[in-house]
């Protein structure tokens, strides 16, 4: 079959690579009908995530149809069309019995798991198309792809329905609906939130439909400003304001209370410290450029949330810690709990509650998957979401 393979920093091909098969009796085969570059993908482009091997099969946003199944699954058929989530889950462990299925304890295999612990306390949960560090499970931006726990995370959508309305179920809607969720947001509120990409943009999406009464949304491209404002969100762009003085007069001095930080480990800007964070993450002095977490933490008012969908990879400095303490901040992140959301988030799509496809920008077949990833990274106010077809 073709896939998306990774060969190093900025460098990704199309290859034909081995059809994958069933290994275990919970596995499924899905044909990719559908499949989606995500931000944290540019974090594997930009080789700032550790773990990856040439020729690792990239891509986590992915559906299809189900044309194999494994002889233990009983809750897929072939012929069903699924969206599988990003995060792999077993469905039986401790974390999965509580719903908190991104910590799943069984989905990063012996061999791969040491190396996460070592990094972050634990063995993280596999996920696909990432780090060895979340399992080194071959991803979907492919002609095909084994799902392992079949019977636990892909979710049946009804026939007739569109694959861009449900596609990104995958990641980016629960991601920032989670997002939402964990700024705790009361009727009324006000919420900023840094980063108007294909998260940021659902945490804005999301927060609206929990009761926010006020949203709003830094960042500096204009085209996604413009989506961002067309979502009901006020905005700021960060190279005309300074954002904290900006959000303390339009809150008459309080602050947000709560603030999403949707951008992550490689923050842009040329504000002293992350001008610092990005020399040390060139020189391997670092990994992540915090400089949004920063200021969400300087910025949110006293007693208030932080919450941190935007993935971070490894260790920083910096952090106004202080100010986390002193304000009386509440700070929740975490991998998205993708299978805990799906069901609902289902629903809103079905009943016409939310649109998923308005940022979409390119739809390209899966043999342009190279330039599309050059373009998202180069140019992400014009690239805000690009969409693979691997079978036409």
């Amino acid at each position: 079959m073709r896939a998306l393979t990774w060969h190093g920093k900025h460098n990704v091909q199309v290859d034909t690579v081995p059809d994958p098969q069933i290994v275990n009796p919970r596995d499924a085969i899905i044909k990719i009908t559908a499949t989606a570059i995500c931000g944290s993908d540019l974090h594997l482009y930009d080789s700032v995530i550790p773990g990856m091997s040439n020729g690792d099969i990239l891509g986590h946003e992915f559906m299809g149809e189900v044309v194999e199944i494994g002889r233990g699954n009983t809750s897929l058929q072939v012929g069903q069309k699924v969206v599988v989530p990003f995060v792999i889950a077993c469905g039986s462990c401790f974390h999965c019995g509580k719903q908190q299925f991104s910590a799943c304890d069984n989905s990063n295999p012996a061999d791969k798991s040491d190396a996460s612990e070592i990094a972050y306390g634990y063995p993280a949960a596999g996920l696909f198309g990432y780090s060895h560090l979340t399992g080194g499970y071959a991803g979907g931006q492919a002609e095909y792809v084994r799902v392992p726990y079949s019977d636990v995370g892909p979710i049946v959508v009804p026939d007739g329905i569109e694959d861009e309305r449900v596609l990104f179920l995958s990641d980016i809607f629960p991601t920032g609906w989670m997002a939402a969720e964990n700024a705790e947001i009361e009727p009324g509120d006000t919420v900023a939130i840094w980063g108007c990409g294909p998260v940021g943009l659902f945490a804005i999406k999301s927060a609206r439909l929990m009761g926010a009464g006020r949203i709003i949304a830094i960042d500096h491209h204009p085209r996604r400003l413009e989506l961002a404002k067309a979502n009901g969100a006020e905005v700021l762009n960060y190279h005309e304001v300074k954002v904290r003085e900006a959000l303390m007069e339009m809150t008459a001095g309080i602050g947000p209370d709560a603030c999403i930080d949707a951008v992550g480990m490689e923050a842009h800007g040329f504000s002293p410290d992350n001008i610092i964070d990005a020399v040390k993450q060139e020189t391997k002095l670092g990994t992540d450029r915090q400089h949004v977490l920063r200021e969400t933490i300087m910025a949110c008012r006293k007693g208030g949330r932080v919450s941190i969908p935007g993935v971070y990879g490894g260790i920083g400095d910096k952090l106004p810690i202080g100010a986390l303490m002193q304000k009386g901040l509440t700070i929740k992140t975490g991998q998205t709990h993708v299978q805990k959301y799906l069901p609902q988030l289902l629903e809103l799509v079905m009943d016409g509650k939310i649109d998923t496809t308005d940022l979409i920008s390119h739809r390209l077949p899966l043999e342009q998957a190279p330039e599309a990833y050059k373009n998202f990274h180069d140019n992400p106010n014009e690239w805000t979401k690009v969409v693979l077809k691997p079978h036409g």
